[in-house]
């Protein structure tokens, strides 16, 4: 075939496609382009030479409605499992907050009452040397004293041991 001067809406045509396609063609081919008189872009073509089957457009395209619809049911269904399971997720979440911060309160607990009687104990320690030292016996209010501090020291040791 002969080589023709086409505008791109003539080549579109021709070719069975759109302008704007016939123009990206005529660029990925590097095919010569000139101006007509009129301002518009003319192409050097030989129709023969081009081998373009246009590919279908997606408007041409048969549309498969029930598969479609089937495949959103589908997905539909699935993100529905996918909800169930986080909502279990985030329940067993909840659950072991809850367990933390009453273990969180167990052990402040217990480091309270496990600091009482350290202290407990170092009242009756510092009682104890201060008799000793003094050279005294202990008289027995202090003995009374010091039994009631015992006292307490085993008391926050039995909370501690609890807790």
């Amino acid at each position: 075939m002969p080589v023709e001067m086409l505008t791109y809406a003539a080549l579109g045509a021709r070719l069975k496609i759109s302008p704007a396609a016939a123009r990206s063609l005529a660029r990925r081919l590097h095919l010569p382009c000139s101006l007509s008189d009129d301002g518009r872009a003319l192409v050097c073509v030989d129709l023969a030479e081009i081998r373009h089957t246009p590919r279908p457009r997606a408007a041409d395209k048969p549309h498969d409605v029930t598969r479609l619809a089937a495949e959103v049911v589908s997905l539909q269904a699935e993100i529905a499992r996918l909800e169930a399971v986080a909502a279990g997720h985030r329940a067993d979440f909840e659950r072991e907050r809850e367990r933390a911060d009453r273990l969180l309160a167990d052990l402040s607990q217990a480091n309270a009452d496990a600091m009482a009687a350290r202290e407990a104990k170092a009242r009756l320690e510092g009682s104890l040397q201060t008799d000793n030292r003094s050279g005294r016996s202990i008289p027995n209010h202090g003995a009374r004293r010091l039994g009631h501090l015992a006292a307490e020291l085993v008391e926050a040791d039995r909370k501690a041991r609890r807790s």
